[in-house]
């Protein structure tokens, strides 16, 4: 009997900093690569762009947690009940044809021709936040910006009242950042997830009560006709919630820490706002947000380009390696305006394609566009060393990104990278 080769760990301070070397260093080896998780989780991550783009499309592998086998289910599929059964039967987790009815129901309210018609409110939203900040100064531009702006876009799409989108409490976005039942931080994870139901809860009463034209509106609607059942109605306001806004706020600041690394593009982005469009797509391929894909998995033991894959193991997409493989993009490690094509996975590919990808490209524009205009000589505020990057398993991010503008001040740089501070 054939052993399995050790895990790659994917976790420690490096490698949540900088995961590329590690990305490169697999990539050379093959497409296929047996990995642990923080939790002790084991999978298999796939980093090649060619094999990243058919396992994004492969029929064998599913997404519904029932396919996952008992060594996974162990570790990885840890929230608890009842939150388990009631808020993880949302899209990312379902196969067809449950999958396919379930993103009819959202994609009208995120088709690129109705988010292209609201541009002009989603700007005034990011001068609105801007305008609360001095001429001159310095700023932390997740608490000052990037942590509001894509949950504002997010409550108007969705038609998230007033009095519950100031109620939301941010917080709540890390269930997403799973907490193992003995870690110090499963109370705290726990009371997050209460917290998030009630919320839910709540919302879908007030949306029953006072129903509108809006996609909240009429999947509670749905709901109450029957076509789709109470768990699905949770999950996909969960998903909404969480996975329709933290991941744009995650984005922002991954673009504008390349920007601030870069400061030669940061200078030339800022006078030459025509470039926006090219750039965010080459953003979003040099440092993507969604770094992995969630779980897949087979129903039966199979080959994966080369390599055997027993039934009911995870199987994750490494988007960020696939984004920076040098057989498909050359000079994959540069920061490249002007490359063309991009034909990126920044928003995975297949039938799980973010459905959301139209309006996250608008928000990136509109942000970028609207801080490096309003924000004259942006340049970082503290050593890039200090960054601290989130320790979600899937996601990249800072939660903090202290930066000066304006007047002389900040930190120099040179190369691109901050020295001293």
């Amino acid at each position: 009997m054939s052993t399995l080769p050790d895990p790659v760990p994917l976790y420690g301070a490096e490698y949540t900093r900088d995961p590329y070397p590690l990305y490169a260093e697999l990539r050379a080896r093959g497409p296929v690569h047996r990995v642990r998780f923080p939790s002790g989780v084991c999978a298999w991550l796939v980093t090649g762009y060619e094999a990243a783009h058919q396992a994004l499309t492969d029929p064998r592998l599913g997404k519904h947690h029932s396919r996952g086998n008992a060594a996974w289910r162990a570790r990885a599929s840890i929230m608890p009940e009842p939150q388990h059964s009631q808020l993880q039967v949302h899209l990312l987790h379902q196969d067809p044809p449950r999958h396919t009815a379930l993103r009819r129901l959202i994609t009208d309210a995120f088709a690129p021709q109705r988010v292209a018609a609201l541009e002009p409110r989603f700007q005034a939203m990011a001068d609105a936040l801007l305008d609360r900040l001095p001429e001159h100064g310095e700023a932390d531009l997740v608490e000052a910006f990037a942590a509001h702006f894509p949950f504002q876009v997010l409550a108007h799409v969705i038609g998230l009242p007033g009095e519950f989108a100031d109620r939301f409490d941010r917080d709540w976005g890390k269930v997403v950042q799973p907490v193992g039942p003995g870690d110090p931080g499963r109370p705290a994870y726990e009371a997050r997830l209460r917290g998030l139901q009630q919320y839910i809860a709540d919302l879908v009463v007030h949306k029953r009560l006072e129903p509108g034209e809006d996609l909240l509106s009429r999947l509670v609607a749905t709901r109450d006709a029957g076509g789709i059942g109470p768990e699905e109605l949770d999950s996909m306001i969960f998903q909404l919630l969480v996975a329709g806004q933290e991941p744009v706020t995650h984005q922002i600041t991954t673009a504008l820490v390349a920007l601030l690394r870069h400061p030669e593009h940061l200078a030339e982005l800022a006078g030459r706002p025509e470039l926006l469009p090219r750039a965010v797509e080459e953003l979003l391929r040099y440092d993507s947000a969604f770094e992995l894909t969630t779980w897949r998995f087979f129903a039966e033991d199979a080959d994966l380009h080369g390599t055997r894959i027993p039934a009911g193991d995870s199987v994750i997409v490494s988007l960020c390696a696939a984004n920076r493989d040098p057989d498909r993009f050359a000079d994959a490690d540069t920061l490249d305006f002007d490359r063309s094509p991009n034909p990126h996975l920044a928003f995975g590919h297949g039938i799980h394609f973010c459905p959301g990808a139209a309006l996250a490209r608008l928000e990136l524009r509109i942000a970028l566009g609207a801080l490096l205009r309003r924000l004259p000589d942006l340049r970082p505020a503290v050593a890039d060393a200090e960054l601290r990057w989130i320790p979600a398993v899937l996601a990249r991010g800072v939660d903090r990104l202290p930066v000066a503008y304006g007047a002389a001040g900040g930190c120099p740089v040179s190369g691109g990278a901050v020295t001293t501070c």
